[in-house]
């Protein structure tokens, strides 16, 4: 058994002290944590590709990878594995639907709000209030542009909603997998390109959608001209935000790839704005229009010049 004296504690003296006493001993300097810490010299031409790599959230990749290996992964056949797609609070949410109305140059998106918990919850229910915006508008804008016309009947258009409904979520799902597929073969052609996971590009398709919801309250308005002006403006918040996204991932690509990348993203949301402004809102409704009854001396005229 041990004796007392090996059980003591020992004080121990500064380190001089004890290289003075023994100076074969090992010493380990512990930087006081008060004290900031010196920068180390970073070498050059490093500072252009930290920023490349901050931008497209290069940096905490390693991070996320890491969290997300930590977590518990359920078969895909089971409520669980989609219940982490919703996993997100109103904070976040609310976050990137602002994110969304006011795009910063420079800033991206994907990096900022997006990475690290993707969500559908989200990008679900903005295309549902979406498309019921869209279809409850058009018929409230048809039936204050008829309305005081004696012949005119005003009939529920309930197919708007069917209608809607499919243009807007093929727009936000089959965009994005076309998106998505198409970075992925370019990433196989030039190594240096960062990719998007298809519920990223998902997740930025359905937030871009957002603005158009307040936009197609607003195209109620029976004035063509105010209604133009509106999905342009819709159309350069939202184009802002995928062009400022997108633009990272395909930049250091063959310079024509990469702008004709952004060019069809681009108008592809335009097709999106325009086709829905021109068939909900500015579509000549031809079962409202004023018909004429044909008297019997007309019926009789036209009987005998046929």
């Amino acid at each position: 058994m041990a004796a007392a004296d090996d059980l003591q504690f020992e004080e121990f003296g500064d380190g001089a002290t004890l290289l003075a006493t023994n100076p074969d001993a090992t010493t380990i300097n512990i930087d006081d944590p008060d004290e900031p810490s010196k920068p180390h010299p970073r070498p050059r031409g490093s500072s252009g590709r930290e920023e490349d790599e901050e931008l497209l959230g290069n940096n905490d990749s390693d991070e996320t990878e890491l969290l997300a290996g930590q977590k518990k992964s359920s078969p895909f056949w089971t409520f669980e594995y989609y219940q982490t797609f919703f996993d997100v609070d109103t904070y976040q949410v609310f976050d990137r639907i602002k994110g969304s109305l006011l795009p910063v140059p420079g800033k991206n998106f994907v990096r900022l709000y997006v990475r690290s918990n993707p969500d559908l919850y989200g990008p679900f229910w903005i295309c549902a209030t979406l498309v019921f915006a869209i279809a409850i508008s058009g018929n409230l804008s048809n039936f204050l542009i008829h309305l005081g016309e004696k012949t005119y009947h005003y009939v529920p258009e309930f197919q708007k909603v069917s209608i809607a409904a499919t243009i807007i979520y093929a727009y936000a799902w089959l965009v994005p997998l076309a998106l998505w597929g198409f970075l992925i073969w370019r990433n196989s052609k030039v190594m240096n390109i960062v990719s998007y996971s298809f519920l990223e590009i998902v997740c930025v398709y359905g937030y871009s959608l957002f603005i158009y919801i307040p936009t197609a309250v607003l195209w109620i308005i029976p004035q063509r001209a105010v209604r133009w002006v509106l999905v342009m403006i819709a159309l350069g918040i939202s184009g802002s935000v995928l062009a400022m996204t997108f633009w990272p991932a395909v930049r250091e690509d063959n310079r024509r790839v990469a702008l004709a990348t952004i060019v069809t993203i681009l108008l592809l949301h335009v097709l999106l704005s325009v086709g829905c402004l021109a068939y909900f809102f500015d579509a000549p409704e031809m079962d409202h229009l004023p018909t004429t009854t044909a008297t019997p001396n007309q019926t009789v005229a036209a009987a005998k010049s046929s």
